[in-house]
């Protein structure tokens, strides 16, 4: 089972049950445009990309380049509206 440690320290698995619950998929808005009418579901999914929610801390980890290249992490801020609270 594929698995990686985000900064706080949660354990994050990329593989298993299906769908994954902390899994993400995205695309671009220019690559969906490139899609139209009736679609092949395989061959969008796989132009997604895929990125992992930490379920503890929220960080945000992005497969920009596939599973073959480490993630890179993004932090969650806190929202000017929260702050003012």
């Amino acid at each position: 089972m594929a698995k990686f440690r985000c900064v706080c320290g949660e354990i994050i698995t990329t593989s298993g049950a299906i769908p994954t619950p902390n899994e993400w998929l995205y695309i671009s808005d220019v690559d969906y445009g490139r899609y139209s009418g009736t679609v092949d579901a395989e061959a969008l999914y796989q132009a997604f990309g895929s990125a992992f929610v930490c379920p503890r801390s929220g960080h945000i980890w992005i497969y920009k380049h596939g599973f073959d290249h480490d993630p890179e992490g993004y932090a969650p801020i806190e929202s000017v509206s929260q702050a003012d609270s």
